[in-house]
């Protein structure tokens, strides 16, 4: 069975994004990037070379990349073979997103519990995890 591997990131909505990274910059120390989420770095207990990390990320209030999911959250999963986990939702009647996207860091897609939160899978690329 396919199992997620960790958390990747934590993404939610504020109704004011930019003044709330600012409010957690000033008193938590937490400081964003240029795509405005915190990455935590960290390294890989069973490969300790292996770098990681997890984002933490404000979303604009209005943001439409949740949907369709209401909720005002959307967590992202590190998963080590993103196909082997989505044919094992779909297989399990899971609704799945036809979309999957590439990006430097790692491939990524999208799926709903039955609740009806969108949550992201994630699969980093091979080798140690620096953040681009």
């Amino acid at each position: 069975m396919e199992r997620v591997t960790g958390i990747g990131g934590i993404f939610f909505k504020a109704r004011d994004a930019p003044g709330l990274k600012d409010w957690y910059r000033e008193h938590l120390g937490m400081e964003p990037e240029a795509d405005g989420g915190v990455a935590f770095q960290w390294r890989e207990g069973e490969i300790p070379e292996r770098r990681g990390f997890t984002v933490w990320a404000p979303f604009r209030s209005n943001t439409k990349y949740f949907a369709p999911s209401d909720a005002s959250f959307m967590i992202n999963y590190r998963v080590r073979d993103l196909d082997r986990m989505l044919d094992q939702l779909r297989a399990a009647g899971v609704i799945v997103d036809d979309r999957i996207d590439e990006h430097p860091n790692g491939r990524f897609a999208w799926a709903m519990d039955p609740e009806g939160n969108r949550f992201e899978l994630w699969e980093p690329k091979e080798g140690p995890k620096d953040k681009p």
